[in-house]
């Protein structure tokens, strides 16, 4: 069994439970847990409150800069990610386990994010309104929100939170950004390229802290009104304690949370097709994935196959040290290690675990490779889910994947709806027919079709629907809508006072006129 390393804990106490000092937070490899990455003091609620009045103090100067200009800063940035991308990338694999082609794609997200948005500064675009009035114009114009906190989880420590931190630096807000302890070292590299691009003194700032530290600050922040709008990517019962947070100080978060994500097998899908997808989608990233495959919904006519060449491609994958070329390398961080440990205790009798499962030890190999320190385990697949499971549904943060069976795509719809998360889902099948009637049945803010539940690009609307988020979007242009605020004005020239609904013109016409 795993056991907790004591650096874990923030705080020194007393045997009454009194805080005594702060202490550091040690950020391993999870490949190799004795590899120290980095160290970092972690913050106090009062330093998260400090940063927000210093983000609000600097918010109203950067707003002044137009908006064109703090494109230019976003290019700025775009291109400095680029001239380190291979640093970057190797320091995301070093930090959290990532493989390393799909660090580099991580890295590449940031670029493209800051490409679409270059151009973005010159489309802030409000709209010139008609009146119903003479000598009047109406006018909408978009206002930065102001200050903007963003809390990041670790799995994807530099993409997601360029999808909130460039989208609200571009609009004019200033942020406070609190990112995963255990991805500390890429956190601070992607800040100081961030700072590198030209970003003023306090418009974006760092607090590295514990949960619920991060917690106190934001609410003592919100309660002196100096935050504006939260982004959470994180797990939905936090999600849930943000979003009644930010309910009580009148604010809608961006809520980007968990997933269980379906993928429903049609009778007339290409099965290899759908078992590469299942493979990438179910054990890349080792299944620690906000749009990881949850359950494999399967067709009856083709479950047995599909299983079996599941099953086989899942045998010859490789799994190891992420720096070379793997399926997928260690998980996250010790604490993810035990929660998945949890998760593995949720296969019933009833169920068929095709291969070997818990953590890849000396005597417990997979192909040869023992594991050494780091976390790693094996990749599970579990035929015979049920729909009252807790492995069919609760998000498993890791590399399982389940597989049932159904007869009707009715069905195959419900039972995806079933868990009530609402992130991404995707089907295959060759018949549009069925395509569109599962989009238009399936409660996913995001559908592929004859495409895995992974693999969002940087200018679509990524976010997810009940248990999954709030119905709040990232990337595109439809983030825009979290991160500024529409004004209208309305300019009346005529030198009167004109009423709307009043003092409007009316033309008659001969209602009662009909042809002969």
């Amino acid at each position: 069994m795993l056991r907790r390393p004591e650096v874990r804990y923030p705080w020194r106490t007393n045997a009454t439970g009194t805080r005594l000092e702060s202490m550091p937070y040690v950020s391993t490899n999870p490949a190799n847990p004795n590899d120290v990455v980095t160290e970092v003091q972690l913050a106090t609620s009062s330093d998260f409150v400090d940063a927000a009045r210093r983000a609000k103090q600097a918010q109203r100067e950067w707003a002044k800069v137009p908006a064109p200009i703090r494109g230019q800063v976003i290019g700025n940035i775009g291109r400095l990610v680029e001239a380190n991308a291979e640093q970057l990338a190797q320091l995301v694999t070093r930090e959290i386990g990532k493989p390393i082609a799909e660090a580099r794609g991580e890295v590449q997200e940031i670029v493209d994010t800051c490409n679409f948005f270059v151009g973005e500064g010159r489309r802030l675009y409000g709209m010139t309104v008609p009146s119903e009035m003479p000598d009047k114009q109406l006018f909408t114009f978009r206002n930065p929100v102001g200050v903007a906190a963003i809390i990041t989880a670790g799995n994807f420590p530099v993409a997601v939170p360029s999808w909130y931190i460039v989208p609200a630096l571009l609009c004019g807000n200033s942020v406070v950004w609190k990112p995963a302890e255990y991805s500390a070292a890429s956190a601070q590299a992607f800040y100081e390229i961030f700072q590198a691009g030209g970003i003023p003194d306090g418009v974006f700032n760092v607090v590295f802290a514990e949960g619920s530290e991060t917690y106190d600050g934001l609410e003592r922040a919100l309660t002196e009104g100096l935050v504006d709008k939260v982004g959470f990517t994180g797990s939905s019962e936090v999600g849930v304690r943000i979003g009644e947070l930010c309910g009580r100080h009148l604010q809608t978060p961006c809520l980007e949370l968990g997933g269980k994500n379906p993928m429903v097998v049609t009778e007339d899908a290409d099965l290899d097709l759908a078992v590469q997808g299942a493979l990438f989608a179910g054990f890349g990233s080792a299944g620690q994935r906000c749009t990881s495959l949850g359950t494999a919904i399967v067709h009856e006519s083709v479950y047995d196959e599909f299983l079996r060449k599941f099953v086989a491609a899942v045998e010859s994958a490789v799994v190891g040290d992420p720096t070379g070329d793997v399926l997928y390398g260690p998980l996250l961080d010790e604490k993810f290690a035990l929660s998945y440990e949890k998760y593995l205790g949720w296969i019933g009798e009833h169920h068929t675990v095709h291969g070997p499962t818990g953590r890849i030890t000396e005597a417990n190999p997979r192909n040869g490779f023992t594991g050494g320190d780091g976390f790693f385990y094996h990749p599970a697949i579990v035929s015979g889910v049920r729909k009252t499971d807790e492995l069919f549904l609760q998000e498993t943060f890791g590399p399982i994947v389940g597989v049932t069976k159904y007869s009707t795509l009715d069905e195959a719809i419900e039972l995806g709806n079933l868990p009530g998360y609402g992130l991404s889902c995707s089907i295959y099948t060759t018949d549009p027919n069925k395509a569109f009637r599962f989009r238009a049945g399936i409660g996913a803010g995001m559908v592929s079709v004859n495409n895995s539940t992974s693999g969002a690009e940087a200018h679509l609307p990524f976010g997810g629907n009940g248990k999954s988020g709030n119905g709040s979007r990232q990337s595109g242009v439809w983030v825009l809508d979290q991160f500024t605020r529409w004004q209208s004005m309305n300019w009346d020239y005529s030198g009167k006072l004109q009423k709307a609904q009043m003092d409007t013109l009316e033309i008659e016409a001969d209602l009662d006129f009909r042809l002969s």
